[in-house]
């Protein structure tokens, strides 16, 4: 079962690798193994865990951005009123573009994200994953200088300006992050990256875009810890808080980081954590 010591460790694990591009459910499944604890991922303890650390991190999201909720409820309630989405009213077309971002990885993780969890859960399938979003990060890097450079763009797009196709494409790619080793933000990072936006707004779009999508399927699940995993509720809630605290942390430094850099220390991690582990779990 789990401990207190490895509810705090995976914990905080949890709450920097989701926000950071390396992929929270490819590190919960790959330390475990590394650490030789006797947690299978597929315990149905295990996955409420993750729910409830999940959970911490979307509240965590929301009120870091609560100013920006605030005023995209506000707009989302404007549009409504008046029946239409003007293009010079920001908050208004962001909610929207939200929502539509939203909608098809909620359709498509209610469906299957059980089947791809159970599917790919294994040390060595996160480690090659892991590696493999390595390649995605870098590749978005590349693709959009090239693009720029070949375009002339001088100045990046804006989320306001972003066309509601663009969000569709960039939500869907967060159901990658079902697999374990590929990185919800990284993908959406990666995608707003591609659209035009720039590596400012597009850490922003990612966590505003996240938030639901965290938020909604972490509360479908959490009545399990009151319920079916009573016994392990001090377990989850020493979990949820140290989440909590390193996902604070986190959304702080990241949002700080990409105004001047790139994905690309992410990229090498993953590229080498990834590569590592896939050797060493091939090999024992």
């Amino acid at each position: 079962m789990l401990s207190y010591y490895q509810a705090i460790i995976l914990g905080l694990l949890q709450g920097v690798s989701e926000l950071f591009p390396i992929s929270s459910l490819g590190h919960s499944v790959i330390l475990p193994r590394l650490l030789g604890w006797n947690i299978h991922q597929n315990d149905g303890y295990f996955l409420t865990f993750l729910i409830a650390t999940h959970f911490a991190t979307a509240i965590v999201l929301f009120l870091f951005f609560i100013k920006d909720w605030y005023k995209i409820l506000l707009g989302f309630l404007r549009s409504i009123k008046e029946r239409e989405i003007k293009e010079s009213d920001t908050y208004a077309k962001l909610a929207w573009l939200l929502i539509i971002g939203t909608i098809p990885a909620g359709i498509i993780g209610i469906l299957f994200q059980d089947t791809l969890r159970t599917l790919f859960a294994s040390a060595q399938i996160a480690a090659f994953f892991l590696f493999l979003n390595g390649f995605l990060l870098l590749g978005a890097e590349k693709l959009r200088k090239i693009t720029k450079q070949n375009e002339l763009i001088d100045q990046d797009l804006s989320i306001s300006k972003l066309r509601y196709l663009q969000a569709a494409k960039i939500g869907l790619i967060q159901v990658i992050a079902l697999i374990p080793g590929l990185s919800r933000t990284g993908s959406t990072i990666a995608g707003s990256l591609l659209v035009g936006l720039s590596h400012r707004d597009s850490i922003r779009f990612s966590f505003l875009l996240a938030t639901p999508i965290i938020g909604a399927a972490a509360l479908l699940k959490l009545p399990d810890v009151f319920t079916s995993y009573h016994a392990l509720f001090g377990q989850f809630i020493v979990g949820f808080f140290a989440s909590a605290i390193s996902a604070f942390f986190a959304v702080t430094f990241l949002t700080k980081y990409f105004q001047k850099n790139t994905l690309l220390p992410f990229g090498i991690y993953c590229l080498v954590i990834g590569g590592v582990t896939s050797l060493l779990f091939f090999f024992t």
